[in-house]
């Protein structure tokens, strides 16, 4: 087996082991310890101890097992898999803030999201799902009522009896002059009555 293979320049050669530039001056030495500690790993290239290439290979390359949804992968994956993918990961409701799975997620929005809220600047009630794009346009001013409800109002103006005519005097004013006008005879009934007695006793 060749030791190394030589370069250009000539000042350093390539360790045929580890694919590292070495100085010549070292090269000899540099293999024979290379060769006899290290092996390249067959899944990442990297050089590793050779008392330690299972230990590398069961840390850094034997599938592991997700907690959740129980998915062999290898360990550089896991983390972003539990955080961005897994099916069974807890995620909130945009709407109601509700933990969930994240594969239920879809179906309770679709639902969640159709609940209605009242907007207290509009007075109108206002989808949830919507609920962010109407507070960037909503301006406070009450909708328009419907065409066809300004009609019906209209027809059922139409329908009422006329209001009747306007009185010249009111109900209780009339009330007033009937009980001043009756106060008025008693009155001078009784001055009737009582000057013919007088007249009587004077003569």
């Amino acid at each position: 087996m060749a030791v190394a293979s030589h370069r250009p320049d000539d000042t350093t050669k390539i360790c045929t082991h580890c694919d590292r530039d070495i100085p010549i001056s070292n090269i000899d030495l540099h293999y024979a310890h290379c060769s006899r500690n290290l092996e390249k790993c067959k899944i990442c290239c990297d050089m590793v101890p050779i008392k330690h290439a299972d230990e590398h290979y069961t840390s850094t390359h034997a599938p592991v097992t997700c907690s959740l949804c129980s998915e062999e992968m290898t360990p550089e994956f896991l983390g972003v898999h539990k955080g961005e993918k897994c099916p069974k990961r807890i995620v909130t409701c945009d709407y109601c803030e509700f933990p969930l799975p994240a594969i239920d997620l879809f179906e309770h929005q679709e639902v969640c999201g159709n609940r209605t809220e009242l907007c207290h600047l509009c007075n109108k009630y206002i989808r949830l799902r919507e609920r962010a794009g109407h507070e960037v346009t909503c301006n406070g001013v009450p909708p328009e009522i419907p065409r066809a409800i300004r009609e019906a109002e209209r027809e059922r103006a139409a329908r009422r009896p006329p209001p009747p005519p306007p009185q010249d005097f009111s109900t209780r004013r009339l009330l007033f002059t009937i009980a001043i006008t009756g106060i008025a005879i008693l009155l001078g009934s009784l001055l009737f009555q009582r000057k013919p007695e007088d007249m009587t006793q004077v003569n």
